[in-house]
């Protein structure tokens, strides 16, 4: 029988206990008739098509399963889910914006779009705390709710336009592309921006370019589809179906899956690599 003494295991069941008590109340909302299900739906989707790419990543990690997860099958699997979610992002915070709109002031609403971002961004702090004390190894810097929680700030002086998000965000994809591909500097500072020093490796990396590109196409496609929080287009409704209140349950309830599920999948494949080694960690 295997005997498990560590302080990751300690600090893994810690950390569940702590954002179950002081991050699970605040996100997790009840379901609202004025939801867009299928927006729900979609990013429920986004998220399971997620933890299945970071459950593939742990265990090349752990070497449980070796996987090249650089080939261009597996890139073409990741970069439309983040890039689905990001662009959800962007459509969210139109629908969100418009009902905030109708029921509070302007200095209200961008008390709530602060609050909003700041929360998200200091969540991402968290997790470059965590992966800092564990693995530290390629911690993660700036990832995807560091984009998220900056990108609702920036993107709020930008919501009522309806041309100008889809301009920018198409300048902003075009040079971070052009950032990845042809430049390289000597210093981490704009790491955030999208500048990538030799060298450099994290596990999670969603720069502002060319990543923010995407939430402000998002933001024109909120206003064009769901202008003034109203949908704008015909849509069979498949809310009460199985599979679809499966998704935007998911969906609903992102933030603290995302949160959670890497925790219990490492937690999950550490103990497995302890019972096939066989050894006893202290």
């Amino acid at each position: 029988m295997v005997q498990i003494h560590s302080p990751l295991l300690s600090f893994f069941l810690l950390s569940i206990r702590f954002i179950r008590r002081f991050l699970f109340r605040p996100f997790v909302k009840k379901t609202s008739s004025e939801r867009f299900w299928e927006i729900d739906a979609l990013r429920g989707i986004a998220i399971l098509l997620m933890i299945v790419y970071h459950f593939v990543f742990d265990l090349n990690y752990f070497g449980l399963y070796k996987a090249d997860l650089d080939s261009p099958p597996v890139l073409l699997f990741l970069y439309p889910i983040s890039g689905t979610f990001l662009l959800l992002v962007g459509i969210s915070l139109t629908v969100s914006y418009s009902r905030a709109q109708q029921n509070l002031s302007n200095r209200k609403v961008q008390v709530k779009f602060l609050k909003r971002g700041t929360s998200v961004f200091g969540l991402g702090l968290l997790i470059t705390f965590v992966t800092w004390v564990y693995p530290h190894d390629g911690y993660i810097v700036f990832g995807v709710l560091h984009c998220i929680g900056l990108s609702i700030l920036l993107a709020y002086p930008l919501i009522r336009f309806r041309t100008f998000p889809l301009i920018l965000g198409l300048l902003c994809i075009i040079l971070g592309i052009f950032l990845r591909v042809t430049v390289m500097v000597d210093f981490p500072w704009l790491l955030w921006l999208g500048f990538v020093p030799s060298g450099f490796f994290t596990l999670d990396y969603f720069p502002l370019l060319p990543w923010f590109g995407v939430v402000l196409i998002g933001i024109f496609l909120g206003n064009r589809f769901y202008q003034n929080n109203t949908r704008k287009f015909s849509l069979k409704d498949h809310s009460q179906s199985i599979l679809s209140r499966g998704f935007c349950y998911l969906g609903r309830h992102s933030l603290i899956i995302y949160l959670l599920h890497q925790l219990l999948i490492v937690g999950l494949l550490y103990v497995i690599q302890l019972v096939i080694n066989g050894s006893r960690i202290v």
